[in-house]
């Protein structure tokens, strides 16, 4: 489980690291607080830690399910896909919303994958006794 606690304080550092960006980007692009709108740039950066708060809810309880109810070293390395996922996702969408593509779905198929297995293996538990 220790990798796993490493994955999520990572996810959760790199969370904390986009507000950040979102922060710097409000001085650099003069929109202030509270404004969510005005620069385009901003706006790139907002988007991609508001849209990094909501995969952050499914992520968490998805992995630490999976690490419980399936294998913490698989659910660890899919964390590692998600993190990979949501770095590409800011690079991409900030530099044209239109190529995330594939940073999203390195972030939401681990989550799905780990949400699946927990389902799985929690209904075979339950079978089994």
């Amino acid at each position: 489980m220790s990798l796993v606690a490493i994955v999520v304080v990572l996810a959760l550092v790199q969370y904390s690291a986009f507000g950040i960006l979102v922060g710097r980007a409000r001085g650099k692009y003069n929109v202030p607080a509270p404004a969510i709108s005005g620069d385009p740039t901003f706006e790139r950066y907002f988007r991609v830690q508001q849209n990094t708060a909501e995969q952050i809810i499914i992520f968490l309880p998805a992995i630490f399910l999976s690490a419980n109810l399936w294998s913490p070293q698989i659910s660890a390395g899919l964390g590692v896909v998600y993190l990979v996922g949501r770095f590409l996702y800011l690079r991409s969408y900030v530099a044209d919303p239109k190529s995330r593509s594939a940073g999203f779905a390195l972030t939401f198929i681990p989550s799905v994958i780990m949400l699946i297995a927990s389902l799985i293996f929690a209904v075979r538990n339950m079978i089994s006794g």
